[in-house]
């Protein structure tokens, strides 16, 4: 941007202004701190620090070189914008990078892996294995037996809260077991936060060696990575290192590779490379083990009425399933009574949903198919006639009125289809209801029935 340049010599006239406190770099600082993350703002602005200002410029001292660059290329725009916000519009922000002094700043010294803790609960025994898993669950039991030569890359996908992260951890666990074995643990976005200093602190060598001298690499939530050219183009070299070493990579990611966003085509194949396993979200019964088994596993036995109130009435979310048997069990040990149904009414009245209990995809799916005598399975096939599309349409439709899915979700539940399919099926049904009055009544009905 021309109102940002990088300067090594400031210029004689600026030097006086060096000692003002409150400067016009104090107040950008200020504003900016409440505009991005407070990682960002740590990172990127509190290394700075105010030089010198006169009516066209402004100097401001930066760590290095390559620090002067990424401010420049990556927040020279929201920096004008404060700017005009406190009334110094179009003023130059010249970055200086610390020639000063010798010694760089070093950064805490960590551990020789970059691994995060791994929690010992997720094991494959405390994994509940149903339809809506058991593909995602075997692949996972076979890399953490045989790492590097069952699939490779494993890429699980799933929605929030489905067990992908149990998984993951469960392989881990699993590998820990195993002498010898050196395995790395961490989210997308700690992968490229390390990134980030080891650029800033030119340690980029010892980033790459750590990565990339792994028998494991277990990397969760992939699609932070969207968008992030510096820590994709990273990401992937280190990718191809392990690969072409016969090292085991597992990715999780809350969307297959072909629908993250702004990912990077080379990046995309090679995660199509190995074997892709997907979660789906679970029916009914499967809610009620996973709570029996979290029953189990805290010594707190619950009966199956308490369970399959709390499953009927919570959505797919396997976190905030537990989350209500933990409220129940809680509130009945404080409370000195049994976790019994009405207890549990009691207490998840303003957790739950109000009113009856909530419908499911797997119920409006079994309303609209037998309303159009057709097998529910025909709603998730691939048959795009007009005998089955529309009645598939409406069925989706239904799904975002009274269901807490999210159009991502709804998609999957019907087949794997595209959420921009979803929303094709709603504008379409909307349309219709607003126009035909015979067809609002049938919605209507469908609605009542829900």
């Amino acid at each position: 941007m021309s109102t940002l340049s990088n300067q090594n010599n400031p210029s004689p006239e600026v030097t006086l202004e060096a000692r003002v406190s409150n400067s016009t770099w104090d107040r950008v600082l200020d504003r900016i701190e409440a505009k991005v993350s407070t990682h960002s703002f740590n990172t990127w602005f509190r290394p700075t620090s105010f030089l010198a200002e006169d009516h066209a410029s402004i100097s401001v001292r930066v760590p290095n070189e390559w620090f002067s660059q990424w401010l420049e290329i990556n927040y020279s725009g929201l920096i004008q914008e404060v700017l005009r916000d406190v009334g110094r519009p179009g003023l130059r922000v010249l970055f200086r990078p610390d020639v000063s002094v010798a010694a760089k700043p070093v950064p805490p010294a960590g551990p020789s892996q970059p691994t995060k803790k791994l929690n010992p609960k997720y094991t494959f025994g405390s994994f509940v294995v149903s339809s809506c898993n058991q593909f995602a669950h075997a692949a996972s039991i076979a890399v953490a037996e045989q790492p590097s030569r069952a699939y490779n890359p494993l890429f699980i996908y799933g929605g929030v809260g489905l067990g992908k992260t149990h998984l993951m951890q469960a392989i881990g666990n699993r590998i820990a077991e195993q002498p010898g074995m050196v395995m790395a643990y961490v989210s997308s976005e700690t992968f490229m936060n390390e990134l980030i200093n080891a650029i800033r602190f030119e340690r980029s060598h010892e980033f790459k060696e750590r990565f990339r001298n792994v028998d494991v690499l277990l990397i969760d939530d992939i699609q932070f990575l969207a968008g992030k050219e510096r820590t994709q183009e990273e990401f992937f070299y280190t990718f191809n290192a392990l690969y072409d070493a016969q090292k085991q990579i597992v990715i999780t990611s809350d969307t297959p590779p072909r629908e993250i966003p702004r990912l990077e085509a080379r990046l995309r194949s090679r995660f199509e490379w190995g074997l892709i396993a997907d979660i789906q979200p679970p029916d009914l019964e499967t809610k009620v083990a996973i709570l029996h088994k979290k029953a189990e596993s805290d010594s707190t036995p619950v009966s199956d009425d308490v369970a399959l109130f709390i499953a009927s009435n919570c959505g797919s979310n396997i976190r905030e399933l537990e989350g209500a048997l933990t409220k129940v069990v809680a509130y009945a040990s404080m409370s000195g009574r049994e976790a019994s149904l009405e207890l549990a009414k009691e207490t998840l009245h303003d957790f739950l949903p109000s009113g009856s209990p909530a419908a499911t995809v797997d119920s409006i799916m079994k309303l609209v198919a037998n309303y159009y005598n057709l097998p529910v399975a025909d709603l998730k096939s691939r048959n795009n006639s007009p005998q089955v599309s529309f009645p598939r349409q409406i069925a989706m439709f239904l799904c975002k009125q009274h269901t807490n899915c999210s159009l991502p979700e709804i998609g999957r539940r019907f087949g794997g289809k595209h959420h921009s399919t979803v929303i094709h099926a709603i504008q379409k049904i909307e349309r219709k209801r607003s126009v035909e009055k015979d067809f609002d009544k049938l919605l209507q009905n469908f609605t009542q029935s829900v």
